[in-house]
């Protein structure tokens, strides 16, 4: 997969209230599973990867505390 592939891209659906990041365009074939309070992640139907999550109701929720997500990353600066 070359960097570009790699980024993440997010947006915003404002009137659906709904936060979305993703590596790659959704696939018909990817699996999604709820894994937290509004919380869904996209994972490849081959690697299970994960490939993008979702946050449902984002603006409704309480930020007086972290949103932990069930994903483990590694931050690097895109050149």
């Amino acid at each position: 997969m070359n960097k570009e592939n790699n980024q993440i891209r997010y947006f915003f659906d404002r009137e659906a209230d709904v936060l979305y990041f993703t590596q790659r365009e959704p696939s018909g074939d990817d699996i999604s599973r709820e894994v937290g309070e509004g919380v869904v992640l996209r994972m490849d139907v081959k690697t299970k990867d994960v490939v993008g999550f979702t946050i449902l109701n984002f603006l409704k929720r309480q930020f007086n505390r972290a949103i932990k997500l069930p994903l483990m990353a590694e931050f690097k600066v895109a050149a």
